[in-house]
């Protein structure tokens, strides 16, 4: 090998190794103390990708089990109020019980109904005044509410507090009883679709609101579980029952009714359908039907009895509701922080640095510096010998 000084290849050499090894401890220094094996775009362009897509459900998920867990307070919101509702309706019903007993004088009742007037103004205010964050939830408003609980727009949960009112106009069944101005007392019984219902008390001289009640609550504690649903109104006008389907659409087939007075089958009247949702509610005496609840004389006090009846079970299936969307509500979250921990270690494999791998590569690049300093300094001396040479 012949010797030059105007190129020294030996030394270009050992700076080209030394400057790579320089970028690699750099970018090993940057890994190990960032935390990150992908720094930029240039360090891994698909990875970054993938993770960044990570990154962004894993956000959304993080927001969602919070939304989720405002759907339980909301809930709990709402059931809190309901609880009070059950108690002041079984308040009322035990003061329906007392008047109706015959031992009671007018002032008494009186004094009982005064009660239950107070009671039911309480029920309104708490209809109207339940809030969460300043959104009414009791007042019928609260409908197809949606909470997002996913990272996606389709991962909602839709909520409806109120009393469930069918949306589409239901088949009415008009003239099934004829009715007198007062009723004689006669006993009323007849069977509606294979139901059976009576009143057995002497109704005498109650006027057609008080039948129909009285009657609406035997059928209720006749049908039992059965989805088939009929509300008892009176007719004034045409002083009869007019019974109503709540659960059959119009034009449906009339039910078959016997017995009772001036008996028969119906037609059904037709109403207007509609393709609108269900309406809710209001959890107040008018949604509940006890609005006009009077129990200052014993008749009123034993339909009011009936009517308290209904309206606890209505109350309580809107808990039972919400309980179970309660339920839902944290299922979903256990669901979602779950997601949450896999996608984060699913997104840490690929974006993390393996600090143990990290540090043998710097370890490395460390020494293989050192060696390339000390190789470049020794490229460098050797064009001394040249000198020398040339100095004799």
């Amino acid at each position: 090998m012949g010797l030059r000084i105007n190129q020294n290849i030996d030394a270009f050499n050992s700076y080209r190794n030394l400057s790579a090894t320089q970028g690699d401890m750099s970018r090993s220094l940057e890994k190990l103390s960032s935390g990150l094996r992908i720094n930029r775009a240039a360090d891994d362009a698909a990875g970054l990708a993938i993770s960044e897509g990570l990154r962004t459900q894993i956000g959304g998920l993080k927001v969602a089990a919070r939304n989720a867990q405002d759907g339980i307070s909301v809930v709990q919101t709402a059931e809190g109020a309901l609880t009070e509702v059950h108690a002041i309706l079984q308040r009322m019903r035990d003061l329906a019980v007392q008047s109706a007993n015959g031992s009671n004088n007018q002032a008494s009742r009186d004094a009982l109904q005064a009660e239950t007037e107070q009671l039911k103004e309480e029920l309104n205010r708490i209809s109207s005044s339940t809030s969460f964050n300043g959104v009414k939830l009791l007042d019928g408003t609260f409908t197809s509410t949606s909470f997002q609980v996913g990272s996606d727009a389709a991962d909602s949960i839709e909520i409806m507090i109120g009393l469930k009112v069918p949306a589409a106009t239901p088949a009415t069944f008009a003239n099934t009883v004829d009715l007198e101005n007062d009723y004689s007392g006669t006993p009323l019984t007849f069977t509606i679709d294979g139901v059976a219902v009576s009143v057995s008390r002497n109704l005498a001289g109650a006027d057609g609101d008080t039948v129909a009640t009285a009657l609406q609550a035997a059928y209720d504690s006749a049908r039992g579980g059965l989805d088939e649903d009929y509300r008892f109104d009176y007719d004034e006008t045409a002083n009869s029952l007019v019974v109503t389907s709540t659960s059959r659409g119009p034009g449906a087939t009339a039910p078959v009714v016997t017995g009772g007075i001036a008996a028969g089958t119906p037609t059904a009247t037709a109403g207007a359908a509609s393709a609108a949702a269900p309406t809710y509610d209001a959890m107040n005496t008018a949604g509940m039907g006890i609005d006009t609840l009077d129990i200052s004389s014993a008749d009123g006090a034993t339909a009011a009895l009936n009517s308290l009846s209904t309206a606890i079970t209505k109350v309580s299936t809107v808990r039972a509701d919400l309980g179970a969307i309660q339920n839902r509500f944290e299922h979903t979250i256990a669901n979602v922080n779950v997601a949450v921990e896999n996608l984060s270690a699913s997104e840490s494999r690929i974006r993390d640095t393996d600090m143990a791998m990290e540090m043998t590569s710097f370890t490395r690049s460390q020494i293989l510096s050192q060696a390339g300093t000390a190789m470049l300094a020794q490229a460098n001396q050797s064009m001394q010998g040249v000198l020398r040479l040339l100095q004799g």
